[in-house]
């Protein structure tokens, strides 16, 4: 039989069949020897994986086989460590929930984000929450990030939780789709779910007075069923804050190809492989001068180019 992995809570995972009602699930058990193939993963099974299992005598179910994924979000499972952890898979779209305060999402984190969808071929868009809390810097900051963006070819969203601003704009993102929502603890996430999706109930923490970061509410990733007014099925994955994003299995000369506005001119570059640092005819610094790159942009793909080269 096959289901859909809704749940991952250790050796547990929780299984929507692929026949039967999106509340019928059932509680499955990875098959022992199969983590034992040579697999780096601290997860051998993610959720929005479609598995295989058979039923047990004690009415729960045995997974034989996970099927072959056309994506996923990965990372590193830990600062330095050579083990990674896939965040979710089979993903239709990534929308990365940030916050210029209480936490501050800094432009490095999302790039990292973008640019693991675009190695996976995930769109993404960008969700700026908490816009209620926003003064005049705050307003104009976003709209430098929004023209940064929108300019690299990524959709971007202002939202408030709280008040339902740009609500509607996010449903229709999420309409028929397998929908990942990942950012810092603290940037409303859970909030901001729950108010897309009436009735879903999700926890919902504070930010640290003293640290200004949040505190994790989600602890495992989890699919929630969406009744959708298309009929179309729909999925949104929840996971636990983000602190860090290190990347997974990215070579220098790649790196570039992952930034779409940079990928765009890579031919007009004088050299086939041209770093983009120091190199004469330089298509990417060059454009550096009109906007077509931005600094920002620009200097989180030399930080990124640094930590690959020194295997970070």
């Amino acid at each position: 039989m096959k289901g859909l992995v809704i749940r991952t809570t250790g050796s547990w995972y929780k299984v929507l069949p692929e026949k039967g009602g999106s509340n019928t699930t059932l509680d499955c058990r990875l098959r022992g020897n199969y983590r034992l193939r040579g697999n780096k993963q601290t997860n051998p099974v993610a959720v929005g994986d479609w598995v295989e299992y058979a039923l047990q005598e004690d009415g729960t179910g045995l997974i034989n086989e996970v099927c072959d994924r056309h994506n996923y979000i990965i990372r590193r499972a830990t600062k330095l460590s050579k083990q990674t952890h896939v965040i979710a898979a089979n993903i239709d779209r990534l929308c990365i929930v940030a916050t210029l305060a209480l936490p501050r999402t800094s432009t490095g984190f999302i790039d990292r984000l973008l640019v693991t969808a675009e190695a996976y071929h995930i769109p993404a868009t960008i969700l700026f929450n908490k816009i209620d809390l926003h003064d005049t810097i705050a307003t104009q900051l976003l709209a430098e990030l929004k023209e940064i963006y929108e300019s690299a070819g990524y959709p971007v969203h202002a939202v408030s939780a709280l008040r339902g601003d740009g609500l509607d704009a996010v449903r229709s993102l999420m309409s028929g789709r397998t929908t990942l929502f990942c950012g810092h603890s603290g940037v409303g996430k859970s909030a901001l779910l729950n108010a897309l999706v009436p009735g879903l109930e999700l926890k919902v923490g504070e930010v640290s007075s003293w640290s200004s970061k949040g505190k994790h509410t989600t602890t495992f990733a989890e699919m929630f069923p969406v009744d959708d007014p298309s009929g179309l099925p729909t999925f949104i994955i929840d996971t636990p804050g983000i602190k860090e994003f290190g990347m997974v299995d990215f070579t220098p000369a790649e790196l570039s190809h992952f930034f779409p506005e940079m990928k765009e001119i890579l031919p007009q570059c004088r050299f086939a492989n041209c770093t983009h640092r120091h190199e004469p005819g330089c298509a990417v610094k060059e454009s550096l001068a009109d906007g077509t790159v931005s600094a920002e942009r620009y200097n989180n793909y030399l930080g990124i180019l640094d930590q690959i080269e020194n295997g970070e």
